[in-house]
């Protein structure tokens, strides 16, 4: 485990502004230099599960979004404590519940599903899990193995 203290600033690409910490050379170094990918490891003790992304210029940095700030009880200004480590399982995805079910009722669906990147694959159980009703998860749950049973693009309709 590589442990650092750092500074959670404002940044992220220009689309998507979020929380960012830049990871020092030394530490992207020792998790692995630029075949790093993907980190496990704790901000201020809370655990993560984080992508290494890279910085216009060189270097890494992790992207900490609103919900991963609010668990671990931090803001931006503040420097932080982390600990990370290459992450054993890079491609396993935490699957919602509502997508699990649906995937395991559509073998079709569950084939094309682990045919996509690990990165597709994590954002659509993000899209999945990050709606607050039941209801809406469900139905982009139902919505998402559709598509991928008929083998089109799991977010673009039609």
């Amino acid at each position: 485990m590589h442990s650092f203290e750092a500074y959670l600033e404002a940044g992220g690409p220009s689309f998507m502004p979020t929380q960012v910490v830049a990871v020092p050379p030394l530490t992207v170094e020792a998790l692995g230099g630029k075949s790093a990918r993907r980190v496990v490891g704790t901000l201020n003790g809370y655990p993560i599960r984080l992508s290494l992304l890279p910085q216009t210029g060189g270097g890494r940095y992790l992207m900490i979004n609103k919900e991963l700030c609010l668990a671990a009880g931090v803001q931006v200004g503040q420097h932080v404590q982390l600990s990370l480590e290459p992450d054993p399982e890079p491609d396993r995805v935490d699957l919602p519940t509502e997508l699990a079910e649906a995937l395991e009722a559509w073998p079709e669906a569950e084939h094309n599903f682990q045919l996509l990147s690990g990165a597709m694959r994590r954002a659509l159980a993000q899209h999945i899990s990050t709606a607050r009703q039941a209801e809406t998860r469900a139905r982009r749950a139902v919505e998402t193995a559709e598509r991928l049973a008929r083998g089109a693009h799991p977010f673009r309709k039609g």
